[in-house]
């Protein structure tokens, strides 16, 4: 509901800058109901010729708890990284300092200090812990349909994202869990023919953990947009 005299672009820019990439949740499980009301609203996500290639596969709380038990056994004995989509070749300039100042925000947070191996790896473990959400979601794509389909699924987790935060969730977007693709096809049974692209990890927001105390910035408009007379 849009507050009295609030504009819908007024109630969607809240929401965007509500939403955030949330690093410590509460262990609450969210209701089903809750998370199909998300999931209904994210289904309306637009994509290339209406093709909708999309799949979740969404874990409940206890299926959650065991693929986090599971996938950090698998991670800590040492299981090589195998996603089915390719990785950034590079981040250079603009993009790798953005890059580090994110990271630098996150350890600086979180106490972890430049140098310090233990704990750094410490908190890239929370990663395969999904930061200790109630609940993680495996999204794939159709694989025929390549790099478009892999960008509609990024249109999908974002209305995700947004419909998360308008029902008063938090989440988070995790290319770590596309690391270990096959963990998921062997622990949840996904289709081997459809690309893993991202993990979703949601729930209640723990306000008070120190990975959910800082906020990334944005670029100007004037460094993301060209205008063409």
């Amino acid at each position: 509901m849009n507050a009295p005299h609030q504009s819908p672009a007024d109630t969607l820019h809240k929401l965007a800058l509500e939403r955030y990439s949330c690093r410590g949740f509460r262990p609450d499980a969210v209701p089903r109901e809750t998370i199909e009301r998300v999931l209904a609203i994210a289904q309306r996500a637009p994509s290339w010729c209406n093709a909708q290639p999309w799949q979740l596969t969404v874990g409940s709380a206890a299926a959650t708890e065991r693929a986090r038990a599971a996938l950090l056994a698998h991670v800590k004995a040492g299981a090589a990284a195998a996603p089915d989509l390719q990785w950034p070749r590079e981040y250079r300039g603009v993009y790798l300092q953005r890059r580090r100042a994110c990271g630098l925000q996150l350890y600086g947070a979180t106490g972890v200090a430049r140098g310090d191996r233990a704990a750094t790896e410490r908190q890239q473990l929370e990663n395969f812990r999904f930061f200790g959400a109630p609940h993680v979601a495996i999204v794939t794509t159709e694989e025929p349909l390549g790099t478009y389909g892999a960008i509609d699924c990024g249109a999908y987790v974002a209305m995700f994202m947004l419909a998360a935060r308008a029902c008063g969730l938090a989440s988070i977007a995790m290319a770590a869990l596309a690391a270990h693709a096959p963990f998921w096809r062997e622990h949840w049974g996904l289709d081997a023919q459809r690309p893993v692209v991202c993990g979703l990890a949601f729930g209640y927001e723990d306000t008070a953990h120190p990975a959910n105390s800082f906020r990334t910035a944005r670029a100007e408009l004037a460094d993301a947009v060209r205008w063409v007379a």
